[in-house]
């Protein structure tokens, strides 16, 4: 990766942390009360007792159509950081499930603050343990993520290319050598045009990378648009039609 790559990177982890300490002044809103909460407050631990996350989980109140669930794995942000899982209901799958249902198993785990960036072989060992406890399809696990969480999910998808149908990561980047690891893995890349906190740049970099590599991509790019490219794309039904039209068995 050459200085200038490495540079821009660098600064647009700085302003995540700016942007996070602007930010962190407004308490988020409590969701209204209910019987029932719609995601249960979980524990992920590695059974060698070595760091795990703490998440959120939905599951669909009606069955499965084949048998099992597809799963979706949910990163959040920078901003979203800490013990309090209420937090990670501010975007993405994790707030849209307080109000509307997905018909997928979702995990939606939190990065500690002492962590600046998301761990894949954490995420990894929480799809493992997801599988074994719950009714999910091991063909059908796809993972997103918006800014910190999209770069977690460009870096977590090159380790473990062959964990996922598909992935999805959103106003992120990552490093361009990685391009020959995702290998068929389809990706759809989401970013604005106008981001300053994580230039377009970097997406872009992953996308013409991972193009010359032979991959399976797409990129949408979204014009004005400057760092919050998630919600209009998490809004977007056509985003989850992608993802179950893909599974480990069609790759």
């Amino acid at each position: 990766m050459n200085l200038k790559l490495s540079l821009q990177i660098f600064k647009a982890a700085s302003l995540l942390a700016l942007s996070v300490s602007i930010s962190e002044g407004a308490k988020p809103k409590k969701n209204a009360p209910s019987n029932a909460p719609r995601q249960t407050e979980e524990s992920f631990q590695p059974k060698d007792k070595s760091q795990g996350y703490e998440y959120l989980l939905y599951k669909p109140s009606s069955k499965p159509s084949k048998g099992k669930w597809p799963l979706l794995v949910f990163l959040h942000g920078r901003g979203e950081r800490g013990s309090n899982l209420n937090l990670v209901k501010k975007h993405g799958p994790a707030k849209i499930v307080e109000s509307k249902d997905l018909p997928f198993v979702i995990a939606s785990p939190q990065c500690p603050r002492t962590d600046l960036w998301w761990k894949p072989e954490i995420v990894t060992g929480l799809v493992d343990d997801l599988l074994q406890k719950h009714p999910v399809d091991p063909d059908r696990v796809y993972l997103t993520g918006l800014s910190q969480g999209g770069f977690g999910t460009w870096a977590t998808a090159a380790r473990f290319p062959d964990k996922f149908a598909a992935v999805a990561p959103i106003c992120g980047g990552g490093k361009p050598e990685w391009a020959k690891k995702y290998g068929t893995l389809p990706i759809w890349n989401f970013h604005g045009n106008a981001d300053k906190v994580v230039p377009v740049r970097l997406s872009r970099v992953m996308v013409d990378a991972v193009k010359k590599a032979g991959g399976t991509i797409k990129h949408t790019e979204y014009p004005g648009v400057g760092h919050d490219s998630w919600s209009k794309t998490y809004r977007n039904p056509k985003l989850y039609e992608w993802f179950l039209s893909h599974s480990q068995k069609k790759k």
